[in-house]
This record gives C-alpha cells, sequence and structure tokens, in this order.
C-alpha cells in the first residue's frame, strides 16, 4: 500500500516537473528588455554571456545550442559593452526585444573605479601583462597627479591599447598580439571624460573615479598619466560601478540571482530607468553584441520577422 502511493507520488511529482518545464520556457522565451548583472573577474563579457546562457537554458530544461542546430525557436541574448576580463563590474544585457537597446549602451556613459601602479609598464597596459619597462615613482605627489588631471578631462584624444577588442582585418588586435604578430597602434581618437579624480595616493597605487563616453580606455589613461607624471603606470584593479543607468550596488544581479524570475523582476524594475523612446527604437543587428540560442525542446506558435535576425558569435 505504501509502495503503490509512493509511486503514485513520484508520478505525481514527474507530471509536476513536465508541465514546470515548459512553463518556465514559455517565461524565458517572453522575457524582453535590459538588466544588469555583476561580472567578476576572471571570464571575458562573453563568456560570462554564455554561463548566463547556460543557466537559464538549464533551469527552463531547454538544450545548450551545442546540442543541436535546428532552430525551432530562438532566445536572444546579449551584452552592451566589453568589460576586460581583469575587471569586474556593471554589465548590461539584454534579452529578448531589448537587444536592439544594446547600441545606447555602447555609446553612452560608464563610470569606474580604477587602481593604478606607477613605475611599471606592461605590454597590455594592466597587471596581467608582462613588464615592459620600470621607472623611478618616489619623487612623485599627490599634488603632481591632481595637477595634470584636467589634462585628460572634457573632450580629448586617446590611443587605444593594442590589447584590445578593436580589429584589423576582421580579427581582434588582442588575437594577433597574443600570437606575437606584429600590430601597429591605432591612431587617436576622440574620446569624452565627463569627470576624473584622484580618490587616494598611497605609493606607488593611486585610485582613480573616472566617468567617461564610450570608446574610452581606462588602461590608456592610466599609462598615459604614468608617461606625463615622467614615470610609467598599468592598471592593478578596475570596476565599473555604472553604465548608463545602471549601478553595480542598486541593479547588478550577482550569480546566485540569474535565475528566470530573478531577471523578470529585475526587467520590471529596470523599465523605469530607460527612457521611453529607447524601448521603440531599433539599432541594426550588426552593431551590438548578440547571440542567437537554440532551443528545440518547446515549440511555440510563433512565427520570427526578418527584423529578429541578429549576429550569431
Amino acid at each position: 500500500m505504501a509502495a503503490a502511493a509512493a509511486v503514485a507520488a513520484a508520478a505525481r511529482t514527474g507530471s509536476e516537473a513536465r508541465v514546470s518545464k515548459p512553463a518556465l520556457a514559455t517565461k524565458l522565451l517572453s522575457l524582453s528588455g535590459v538588466f544588469a548583472v555583476h561580472k567578476p573577474k576572471g571570464p571575458t563579457s562573453a563568456e560570462l554571456l554564455n554561463r548566463l546562457k547556460e543557466k537559464l537554458l538549464a533551469e527552463a530544461g531547454m538544450p545548450s545550442p551545442e546540442w543541436t542546430k535546428r532552430k525551432k525557436q530562438t532566445l536572444k541574448i546579449g551584452h552592451g559593452g566589453t568589460l576586460d576580463s581583469a575587471a569586474r563590474g556593471v554589465l548590461v544585457v539584454g534579452i529578448g526585444r531589448g537587444t536592439k537597446m544594446l547600441t545606447s549602451m555602447l555609446s553612452g556613459s560608464k563610470r569606474y573605479v580604477a587602481i593604478g601602479e606607477l613605475g611599471k609598464a606592461t605590454d597590455t597596459l594592466d597587471s596581467t601583462g608582462n613588464v615592459t619597462e620600470e621607472k623611478p615613482y618616489d619623487k612623485i605627489t599627490q599634488e603632481d597627479i591632481e595637477s595634470i588631471l584636467q589634462k585628460f578631462t572634457g573632450n580629448i584624444m586617446q590611443v587605444p591599447p593594442l590589447y584590445s577588442a578593436l580589429k584589423k582585418d576582421g580579427q581582434r588586435l588582442s588575437t594577433l598580439m597574443k600570437r606575437g604578430e606584429v600590430v601597429e597602434a591605432k591612431p587617436a581618437r576622440p574620446v569624452t571624460v565627463y569627470s576624473l579624480s584622484l580618490q587616494k595616493f598611497q605609493p606607488p597605487f593611486f585610485t582613480l573615479d573616472v566617468e567617461c563616453g564610450g570608446g574610452f580606455y581606462i588602461r590608456s589613461l592610466v599609462s598615459d598619466i604614468g608617461k606625463e607624471l615622467s614615470s610609467c603606470a598599468n592598471v592593478l584593479e578596475l570596476t565599473r560601478t555604472k553604465q548608463g543607468p545602471f549601478t553595480l550596488e542598486e541593479h547588478a544581479l550577482p550569480e546566485d540571482k540569474w535565475t528566470i524570475d530573478d531577471i523578470a523582476q529585475s526587467l520590471q524594475r529596470c523599465s523605469s530607468l530607460l527612457p521611453a523612446e529607447l524601448a521603440l527604437k531599433k539599432s541594426k543587428p550588426e552593431e551590438s553584441n548578440e547571440q542567437v540560442l537554440s532551443c528545440e525542446c518547446i515549440t511555440l506558435n510563433e512565427t520570427k520577422g526578418e527584423d529578429d535576425v541578429i549576429k550569431t558569435l
């Protein structure tokens, strides 16, 4: 009797699970908008996006895109601005039709806290690279640093790092550099720094608070500051504290909150942060870092328009 009851209970549980997974998959595929996650140090932005994608697909009981190439249904997801693997902080993510809002995130303002180290230059301009030069820094004072910051504020020209996501002949400069190929520096380009201040100076380390526009490299800034001080410098730690209206403290979801329900709630909260016209704006697909995810196990009665076709990474 007890055994029969246990079998019946197990059967009910299995039936409930079969019902709940399609319901979760339906909810996942209906998610649309922009939210933020907390990127830790270590993974690249693309790797983090893959981790997020895998967690959501697993929760919904859907196969990973590697499991099947048939695309009966797609989930669109992308990020609005690469954050270096050695950096942590806010990473804005678009899901569903929210991927069409990501271009504005690429060009919008961002805020960082950067810890620089005087006296050492590296090939990557941060602590992950090989030391290429060492210079004295013992004569540099807090006043010396503060006095030159104005030169790096406003509309300025900046040479991007050789180790970067910028491309040459379709390949990232960083990839070419790692292969040992000779890469010429990109020409200086106009960038904007809205605010720049020294928060702390404890030689050889100095902490900067920077608010800047799109296309700006903190690594180049720290390196240029070192050169301006007749020394050299590299980035020891970098945290993005704000991207557009999204802040690290208020909006960025930690990994234990990467669930369908938590993201749905975050999308609802974050919708008020974006101007109404942004939600209606459609950017060109190739302008954002988006991924198309194959989902075979759940088929919904929904057709895909041509404007839903986006670039696959």
